[in-house]
């Protein structure tokens, strides 16, 4: 198991959303744990995603379950067996040649590029695990045609926050 892991999984595992589901932090806390007990965090050489996984947590602490997971990968990111460091090309602020390549027919929110970028440089299919934010339904049919794979880990939670912040819109269909 290979993942590129938003960092909405990782604050849902917190339970820093306070909208989700109970059973949707559980099922960010599991996917967290698949990759603590034998998967590949997938993320960038440049450290973009730690980063910003660090700005947003406490892995000193490491008592909430997102923390711990990324307490864990601190601890192994020079460990290619648990952690897959991949280069993406920075071509200007939020923007990557990875990302920029997929000529995508929808406008990704600027923080979100990196992620792509990532699983786009990233060898073979590999998920890219989304939790929370809505948009990324309106962004996966066209991330799909190009070989970037989103796996919605709260279908039901994102298909509410869709329905509830673009209530005159359909909700798309989840792959």
């Amino acid at each position: 198991m290979r993942a590129v892991v938003d960092t909405n999984v990782i604050l849902v595992a917190n339970g820093a959303h306070a909208a989700v589901s109970e059973d949707c932090r559980q099922a960010c806390v599991e996917r967290l744990l698949l990759l603590v007990r034998g998967g590949r965090t997938v993320i960038d050489s440049g450290n973009q995603i730690l980063e910003e996984y660090l700005r947003r947590t406490e892995p000193r602490k490491g008592q909430r379950p997102g923390d711990a997971f990324l307490k864990w990968l601190l601890n192994n990111q020079s460990n290619p067996k648990r952690v897959e460091r991949v280069a993406i090309t920075r071509a200007g602020a939020n923007s990557y040649a990875e990302f920029d390549a997929l000529d995508l027919p929808v406008q990704v929110d600027p923080a979100d590029r990196k992620f792509i970028a990532v699983a786009a440089a990233a060898r073979g299919r590999l998920p890219l695990w989304q939790a929370s934010d809505s948009k990324w339904l309106d962004w996966w049919p066209d991330l799909g045609d190009v070989g970037i794979h989103v796996e919605f880990v709260c279908p039901e939670d994102i298909v509410r926050f869709y329905r509830r912040k673009f209530p005159r819109r359909r909700a798309p269909i989840l792959p």
